[in-house]
């Protein structure tokens, strides 16, 4: 029987989660639940070196860690779990994860941490932040899951879903898009007179090019967006090899070593 590993940045309690959780007794596999206590939304790929972890246990095989989303994921593989999981589901998040927003989720990460230690791994959002409905990105979910299970993602590849509300219809490959929104500070003040800020985010939707992730959701239909772990930018490699060369000499070495980054890596 397969294993499957659920996580989020929304915490334990986040309908979400439960939404995915429920979803997955469907399908023929033990699901385990690890899990911030707490919302941890746009904690990136942070973990805890400075304070030590603990966790709760609310049952057999769902726990609550006292950490991020990729903390959540480490104190699963390495102690909750008593077997490897065969998939890492990260999700369903409270709104959408698109853009530059891939850099800043916590349930990205998390999903990515999964993918750092060679295990297929998915994120899933509802690009919706009020009156959240998570019926049809479950619903996907679960197949998606079946789908992984019987035909595994390449090593260092995740998916990251992004599911419309209201979704029309379809699913579509898309790219992640560039940057088109902006962030901004909404100034107030404290009971004690002192300012204080809130960032937020406005999308400019008239910037979206076709073939992304945000014109998927513009259309009504899912988003599934390939992503990989390797960042190494192979198309800038004959450029920044002359660069290297430069570099090189400048620092004196009597023979600057050539590229070696023609190729990816194994």
């Amino acid at each position: 029987m397969h294993n499957i590993l659920i996580t989020n940045d929304d915490g334990i309690n986040a309908e979400g989660l439960l939404a995915v959780e429920e979803a997955l007794q469907a399908i023929s596999a033990e699901v385990w639940v690890v899990a911030p206590f707490m919302e941890m939304s746009a904690s990136s790929h942070a973990i805890s070196l400075q304070r030590p972890v603990r966790y709760e246990a609310f049952s057999e095989r769902k726990f609550a860690v006292e950490g991020t989303p990729a903390d959540s994921v480490i104190m699963a593989l390495n102690k909750l779990m008593p077997v490897r999981p065969d998939l890492v589901i990260a999700g369903i998040n409270r709104g959408g994860n698109m853009g530059e927003n891939v850099f800043y989720s916590g349930t990205i990460a998390a999903a990515f941490e999964a993918v750092l230690n060679r295990i297929p791994a998915f994120a899933i959002s509802v690009a919706k932040q009020q009156d959240t409905p998570y019926d049809v990105a479950a619903a996907f979910a679960m197949k998606l899951a079946e789908k992984i299970l019987r035909d595994p993602l390449p090593p260092g590849l995740l998916l990251n879903v992004n599911v419309p509300a209201p979704w029309r219809n379809g699913v579509r490959l898309t790219r992640q898009s560039q940057k088109i929104s902006k962030n901004t500070l909404v100034e107030n003040v404290d009971p004690r007179g002192r300012k204080y800020y809130w960032i937020h985010e406005k999308v400019d939707f008239s910037r979206i090019k076709e073939g992304t992730d945000y014109a998927a959701i513009r259309d009504g239909t899912i988003s599934l967006t390939p992503l990989h772990s390797d960042r190494t930018e192979l198309r800038a490699v004959e450029k920044l090899a002359r660069w290297a060369d430069e570099l090189n000499h400048f620092a004196g070495a009597a023979e600057p070593p050539r590229s070696s980054l023609a190729s990816p890596a194994d």
